[in-house]
């Protein structure tokens, strides 16, 4: 199964979600690899720290391959890393990424991704690609290489008109591209549990329709403290309240994921 997280707005969580997620799914014992292509490379900041720069080769030459003709003789697991969490695996990213965008879409070379990922196989259960906070090459090669499309919600007006716009988004590329993509659901992330306003937000969306995840994930200064120490909430803070949130989430896209066959 492979997870994309995706909001045109900045700021909602995303990166974090992306590897607090694919931690729980490691710690459960599920072989997850986290796809970083976003070109500021926050997800793989997050697990490496100050080890970030020597993870090579990355996402970038990855894509950069792709413009030579090269991927024929390339193995792709030259572009995974292993992490310090058992089970957990990156490919990371860099600023390179956003030099290399223009001629990547000039190229067409929009499957490349979907096609890395179909190499690597059964060699992972689970698969998470963090994105860009916009709808660019990176973003459209995720979601052409995604099952299911998970939406980040801070609970902000201006995301809420973000989430509309993204859902037509996934609509199209299931038309046009990738017709197993499907909307795993909206992640209320960053949520205040004492104020009013997310939660009329909250249940605004709900009475539209729309597929909100619970739990919700709450907003919390030990969020700061995981990035500070570069280790996924599991890890740091295994008996905290995010952490048990971000478990049962998993556990809800777990009960929704199709069965092995």
């Amino acid at each position: 199964m492979r997870y994309v997280v995706f909001n045109r707005k900045g700021g909602v969580g995303k990166s974090t979600l992306v590897v607090n997620l694919a931690a729980v799914a490691a710690e459960q014992g599920l072989r997850t690899l986290i796809v970083d292509l976003d070109p500021q490379g926050n997800a793989t900041q997050y697990l490496l720290g100050r080890d970030a720069a020597a993870a090579q080769p990355a996402a970038a030459d990855f894509f950069d391959e792709t413009l030579g003709f090269r991927l024929l003789s390339t193995d792709p697991h030259r572009f995974v890393h292993a992490t310090a969490f058992d089970d957990l695996h990156l490919i990371p990213a860099g600023a390179e990424l956003g030099e290399l965008q223009s001629k990547l879409e000039s190229r067409y070379k929009i499957f490349k991704l979907r096609e890395l990922l179909d190499r690597l196989g059964e060699d992972f259960d689970r698969v998470f690609l963090d994105t860009p906070p916009a709808l660019g090459f990176y973003t459209m090669s995720a979601l052409i290489a995604a099952d299911r499309c998970l939406i980040p919600f801070d609970c902000d007006e201006f995301s809420r008109r973000a989430l509309y716009q993204l859902l037509g988004t996934v609509r199209e590329i299931r038309e046009d591209h990738n017709p197993g993509l499907e909307i795993g659901g909206v992640v209320v992330n960053l949520f205040q549990e004492q104020a009013k306003l997310p939660r009329q937000l909250v249940d605004e969306l709900r009475a539209e329709g729309l597929p909100i995840l619970e739990p919700f994930v709450n907003h919390s200064v030990k969020v700061r403290e995981s990035h500070r120490e570069h280790r996924p909430l599991v890890h740091l803070a295994p008996s905290h309240k995010l952490s048990q949130q971000l478990r049962e989430l998993h556990q809800v896209l777990e009960s929704r994921a199709p069965a092995a066959t």
